[in-house]
């Protein structure tokens, strides 16, 4: 795998076209559709492209490997009159890094009941930056680094999801943030695992649940597919750091399918899948098997209750004994790693 900014879907192909595959996965449409559906564009910057493009088309493998492997990239590597127009269009606007280290910073400084516990900030007046906590963090009296580790955290509107992971600045293209000083959520999270646990199996324990901790949802797909990206890579260059090798093909695939699910493509005004109260089709009850296309009434009106579009759906992770084996996944491809948690055999719809 690239050590750079921009994560190469080919690499990841080469690696295991399944693990692509899982990347791309809409579970909420395919639910709906009753067979496996990808996220889709979502947006109209690569309509020029031809077929596939259009931004109701599924986002396929195909479409952004091999002569199109580098198609989707980071927005600080978008041109400028690109990036405007996604401002223009969606309001799109990224974060830089050192506020977003604010910004968690102030969420941890209420959970520790301290400041300055990952790191200090440093404000010249020209520049921003931070100071990494060297020390091994300690918690306070009540509360345990397992309880850090499966605090629920979440991102709206994630775009890239910098503030869950910061392996490069979402604003200044200027390399991989080292992991010991990154700031996202998950990197806390992952600190925290890297310093409590001994065993790779433990290790594994935990990252898991940290995945299983952390939601995101994006209304654009090449955003959506860039933070599934970044989220998989932050886990696997905190385990490189931790132990000095790459986690295995099977084990990334695991992550890759929770993190497929806890960061999905939802229109977060609406609460359905992006344009899908246009395009969405259900069956028409006849002998035939035919689909039906009914217009929605509150898109109709301007309202944002009501939309007939898909609704997306999370899963509620269960915690299982530290000794019972957990399988997920459908019966075609059965993923199995040992002593994590498993989903909740209900999803719950966002409404």
């Amino acid at each position: 795998m690239a050590d750079n900014t921009d994560i190469l879907e080919n690499d990841i192909l080469n690696l295991s076209p399944q693990l692509l595959k899982i990347l791309l996965k809409d579970h909420s449409a395919s639910h709906h559709f009753k067979q496996d559906r990808n996220i889709i564009w979502a947006t109209r910057d690569y309509e020029t492209l031809g077929t596939g493009y259009l931004c109701t088309d599924q986002i396929l493998p195909e479409l952004i490997t091999g002569n199109n492997g580098k198609i989707i990239q980071p927005r600080a590597q978008k041109s400028l009159e690109i990036q405007q127009q996604r401002i223009t269009d969606k309001a799109e606007v990224f974060t830089p890094a050192w506020i977003c280290n604010k910004q968690n910073n102030l969420v941890d400084n209420a959970w520790f009941y301290r400041e300055n516990v990952f790191n200090t900030e440093i404000d010249d007046g020209n520049s921003h930056s931070w100071k990494v906590t060297e020390e091994k963090i300690s918690f306070p009296e009540n509360k345990t680094w397992q309880d850090y580790v499966l605090a629920l955290r979440m991102e709206i509107s994630c775009g890239e999801a910098p503030y869950i992971t910061s392996r490069y600045d979402a604003v200044i293209c200027n390399g991989v943030i080292p992991v010991k000083k990154r700031i996202g959520i998950l990197d806390r999270k992952l600190r925290i695992i890297n310093e409590n646990t001994l065993t790779q199996q433990e290790w594994y324990i935990w990252a898991f649940n940290a995945l299983h901790s952390t939601y995101g949802f994006e209304y654009q797909g090449d955003n959506l597919l860039l933070a599934r990206e970044a989220v998989l890579y932050t886990f696997l260059e905190h385990y490189e750091d931790k132990f000095s090798e790459k986690p295995s093909v099977k084990t990334l695939e695991n992550a890759s399918y929770i993190i497929s699910w806890n960061f999905w493509q939802m229109d977060g005004i609406k609460c359905v899948v992006p344009l899908s109260c246009e395009w969405a089709t259900k069956p028409s009850g006849n002998l035939f098997g035919d689909f039906s296309i009914t217009e929605c009434p509150a898109c109709k009106k301007g309202e944002q209750k009501g939309h007939t579009g898909i609704k997306c759906e999370v899963v509620e992770w269960k915690k299982v004994t530290m000794q019972e084996p957990s399988r997920i996944g459908s019966k075609k491809n059965i993923f199995i790693y040992p002593n994590l948690t498993k989903p909740s055999k209900s999803k719950e719809p966002i409404n």
